[in-house]
């Protein structure tokens, strides 16, 4: 959670409309007895929702501080302790079945990613979102602050995934970036959806600390509509939840409640101190923070209340199955998705792209793929013609020397028990073969700051730093504290070449003393995929010319993006000139 702020932390449901039960407190404390009344439409919505195992949650916090302890004790937005993160979270994810995407950030403070993921099943315009940011601070591993928002997600996504219950609404989960430099990964987000795509968000959920030593239970907006569910499941254990007021606008619901997408969410208490009357209802320790270790080095799977990420973890999954699942047995259904949307195809030469299927309800089943809407001259095959859903095929697109040119959509048809489609959009271009050409506007930087995107001062002519021909280059960072710059420009890779060289030209020079750690980085990428990372290890007294091979961007177009970050001291220079991209 970002600055000093608040948040969150199961029971078995029974048909009486009035129960008496033992109200639980956070940590050991005197039990009380308290009566409470129970619609019985309530205790059955419990008893359909699947008790998540707090041992399967606490089996990937151990996961995420193993991987903050191999990675320099943090798991810091931008860091290799985050990226490792998440990427054993998406592994998890696409194993299940999910649907998902990485959003690359280049606003966020430290560039990194967002992680996407959507259950195949559910109308696509009615859309239940789940998040919790998946960075921490450089203290330390960040496993209350948010591990636990963050696994508690990921075991209700792999429960769903595993009992496939019939969908009424999509769900879509989301692990932020950069949240604790300012919710800036979520801001990204919201910030990069339509007006139709926000309207399509019926309520986002946001889960922030939920494992708090000494915490208490709290949702934001507690009396809205939106937090019913969530306040439902605790009310059912007599917890009498409060309003998350230490956590208001500090943390990631905060951009999509600005947007008009309406939130909750739970917390269990950060750095704020436990009221003498919650303690007594709640029990632990008055005058004493919810989270003793909040921001700092000891927050590791010892800093987690078992039963308060218990509560939290199956209060999610209460909230899921009320807001999102269906009733009876799912028929047998899967999806088709194509990867990427687009593609452009020269005369007499061929491209190609993933046809993807996964199954959203009931069992696996044979699908037969086809397409419609090719122009003429262009010829359409799948490898395999035939998968199980859940598996992938390679549709490849080959166009004639006289194919029609144009852009065109291609329907991808799926057919099994149901028919399913999407679709792909086709340009075809050209009079035949490879259009050689040197795609990179600008290259030498002559022009000033025409056709690229840069931060204020980074292509300039000062004497400073000379250019490796003419008077301008461009010149990231230098300037001994913590600082991002960027540099990017839109290009257009032709299709049908044998040869795709991306060349440009560095020279590095810099204050580290260090032969083997990197504290200040270029990265060079394409569209969200990383080509190469150079840093003040790469130092040099001229200009090296550095080579790499974009082929896999043949017909297509990506923004090629040159990040530097540097660290609090000792500056490095990243210096770039005599940029090009050479299709031959």
């Amino acid at each position: 959670m970002r600055g000093r702020t608040l948040s969150a932390g199961t029971a078995l449901a029974v048909f009486a409309m009035t129960v008496t039960m033992a109200a639980q407190p956070a940590t050991a404390s005197p039990t009380t007895t308290t009566t409470l009344a129970r619609p019985i439409a309530a205790s059955v919505a419990a008893l359909a929702a699947p008790d998540i195992s707090v041992t399967n949650v606490q089996a990937h916090l151990t996961q995420f501080n193993s991987i903050a302890s191999s990675n320099g004790g943090n798991r810091r937005a931008g860091s290799a302790g985050y990226t490792a993160s998440l990427s054993y979270v998406k592994s998890r994810l696409q194993s299940a079945g999910y649907t998902v995407s990485e959003q690359y950030c280049s606003s966020c403070t430290y560039p990194s990613n967002n992680l996407i993921a959507e259950w195949p099943g559910g109308p696509t315009d009615q859309v239940v979102m789940f998040g919790a940011h998946l960075d921490g601070v450089s203290a330390g591993p960040g496993i209350n602050d948010n591990g636990t928002g963050s696994a508690t997600l990921l075991e209700n996504a792999l429960v769903l995934a595993a009992q496939n219950p019939t969908m009424t609404k999509k769900v879509r989960f989301a692990w932020w970036t950069d949240e604790e430099q300012g919710l800036n990964g979520s801001r990204f987000y919201v910030n990069s959806l339509s007006a139709t795509q926000r309207g399509y968000i019926k309520g986002y959920y946001n889960f922030d600390m939920v494992g708090s030593t000494n915490g208490g239970y709290f949702i934001n907006r507690v009396s809205s509509t939106t937090a019913a569910p969530l306040k439902e499941y605790w009310d059912s254990l007599g917890l009498q939840p409060e309003e998350n007021v230490e956590g208001q606008g500090r943390s990631d619901d905060y951009y999509f409640q600005q947007a008009g997408i309406p939130t909750s969410g739970y917390a269990a208490g950060a750095s704020a101190r436990k009221t003498s009357t919650q303690a007594a209802k709640w029990g632990g320790t008055a005058n004493s923070a919810y989270d003793p270790c909040y921001h700092r080095s000891c927050d590791t799977t010892a800093n987690v209340s078992a039963t308060v990420l218990n509560r939290a973890a199956d209060g999610v999954a209460y909230a899921l199955w009320q807001l999102a699942v269906g009733g009876g047995t799912p028929t047998n259904d899967f999806s088709v998705a194509v990867s990427p949307t687009t593609r452009t195809v020269a005369r007499g030469a061929s491209t190609t792209a993933t046809v993807s299927t996964a199954t959203t309800a009931g069992s696996a089943q044979s699908v037969s793929l086809s397409a419609s809407g090719a122009p003429s001259g262009v010829s359409v095959s799948f490898s395999p013609s035939s998968v199980t859903s859940g598996g992938s095929s390679t549709m490849t697109l080959a166009a004639s020397s006289s194919a029609a040119t144009g852009t065109f959509t291609v329907t991808v048809t799926g057919t099994g028990s149901v028919t399913r489609t999407a679709t792909l959009t086709l340009t075809v271009t050209g009079t035949g073969g490879c259009a050689a050409a040197q795609v990179i506007g600008n290259g030498g930087f002559e022009s000033g700051a025409t056709v690229w995107t840069a931060s204020s001062g980074v292509i300039t002519n000062s004497s400073s730093k000379p250019a490796r021909t003419g008077s301008y280059k461009a010149w990231l960072n230098g300037y001994g504290s913590t600082r991002t710059e960027t540099l990017s420009q839109s290009v257009t890779v032709p299709a049908g070449c044998s040869s795709y060289t991306l060349s440009f030209w560095t020279r590095i020079d810099t204050a580290e003393t260090t032969t083997s750690t990197a504290y200040d980085k270029l990265t060079v990428r394409m569209g969200s995929t990383t080509l190469a990372t150079y840093s003040n290890l790469n130092a040099s007294t001229s200009y090296v010319q550095r080579t790499l091979n974009v082929a896999a961007y043949a017909g297509q177009t990506v923004t090629l993006t040159f990040t530097g970050t540097e660290d609090a001291s000792l500056q490095t220079s990243f210096v770039i000139d005599d940029v090009t991209l050479q299709a031959s």
